[in-house]
């Protein structure tokens, strides 16, 4: 990754260490966060690398938390983008008492609005990092500016809320690339040690031919009332991002995402084919646009499928995880939340007493890994 400092530098020390991570190639964004891979060039070079936060809510404030602990350094949050003031002083006062002088950003350098991640990124110098934890509907203006401006990026999931914007996402990865910029994608599941291990056995036949992949997200009912007359209708949609598909693509991408993404990685392949249902609970006074179920069926080239469930139905049977069956035996490769609950059964028989291997426990959480 190219790592240039914000802030005063000498010409020769923001050339030099341009030189040097375009010489070293493939670093990636989580050592470069983690200040582990960029060493002090020139006698006196700050290799000091500026963190500009858009988007400051919970997963945002707790990107950064794992950017700023990260060993090594040294990392610095130097701007904050948001679209509420309240959301962005609760998130500095949280990460200032947490991480004092790594959280350098005055009054000066939060800003409000919705062209705020631009005046975020414009504090920034080529090299430094911009965080883009905003929501989906906003991504792909937000990831071109960042580009543009020679910026490496860190983004959460969800990524694009259409395929439009997910195109959009796709030619600045195409620009990044020229501009030798590096793009990290928050889907931390990749990051689990456990699951890693069990990618390899799978990859070493100890499973046999994988033949179905099954992935469930069912929790108890949600949905939102009518609007607050006191909000504005733009607020209130982007408040209530998960119930609307033009601010996150809804729940099917918002909370299937990083188990659809499992079901790619245990097969090393993209499908070719998807096939989906949907339905609502009849008489929902759900003001929102998302179906209670989702059922898609995905195809890969060899034949092999993927079910991919979701429910978000009060008072029904709750699961959270992901199975893979193979020619030789069945698998957990993840559990509630997304934890690293991974083991190998003896056959297809899902149960506790039929456990045949466990993953060893994960050294940091994936998050932290990311």
């Amino acid at each position: 990754m190219t790592q240039n400092a914000g802030g005063a530098k000498t010409v020769r020390s923001v050339a030099s260490r341009r030189e040097f991570l375009r010489r070293g190639g493939k670093v990636t964004l989580g050592a470069v966060l983690a200040g582990a891979v960029v060493p002090a060039v020139h006698a006196g070079e700050d290799n000091t690398i500026r963190l500009a936060l858009i988007g400051t809510g919970g997963r945002g404030g707790g990107a950064v938390a794992n950017a700023l602990s990260a060993p090594g350094g040294p990392v610095q949050l130097y701007a904050m983008a948001d679209l509420k003031q309240n959301r962005m002083e609760s998130s500095y006062t949280s990460l200032k008492n947490q991480f004092g002088e790594k959280v350098d950003v005055p009054e000066s350098r939060r800003f409000l609005g919705f062209d705020a991640y631009q005046k975020a990124i414009d504090c920034l110098q080529p090299g430094d990092v911009a965080m883009l934890t905003a929501f989906a509907y906003c991504r792909p203006t937000h990831l071109e500016y960042a580009v543009r401006k020679g910026v490496n990026v860190f983004m959460e999931k969800s990524f694009a809320a259409d395929p439009g914007g997910l195109h959009r996402m796709l030619r600045a990865g195409e620009e990044a690339d020229k501009k030798n910029l590096k793009i990290a994608a928050g889907l931390m599941c990749r990051h689990s040690t456990a699951r890693q291990e069990m990618i390899a056995r799978i990859r070493d036949g100890a499973m046999g031919e994988l033949q179905l992949i099954r992935a469930s997200r069912m929790w108890g009912g949600g949905g939102i009332g009518k609007r607050n007359p006191n909000v504005s209708e733009l607020m209130w949609q982007i408040d209530h991002r998960g119930a609307f598909l033009w601010v996150t693509s809804g729940n099917m991408i918002e909370m299937l995402i990083h188990q659809i993404d499992e079901c790619c990685w245990l097969k090393d392949s993209w499908p070719v084919a998807a096939h989906g249902l949907g339905g609502r609970v009849p008489r929902s006074t759900d003001c929102g646009q998302n179906l209670d179920i989702y059922a898609m069926e995905y195809t890969f080239a060899d034949g092999t499928k993927a079910l991919v469930n979701s429910r978000s139905i009060s008072k029904s049977f709750e699961d959270f995880a992901t199975y893979v069956h193979g020619t030789k035996c069945a698998a957990q490769f993840s559990g509630n939340i997304h934890a690293p609950t991974v083991h190998a059964y003896k056959d297809q028989r899902i149960d506790p007493a039929n456990i045949d291997w466990r993953a060893a426990k994960e050294p940091d959480s994936p998050w932290q890994a990311e």
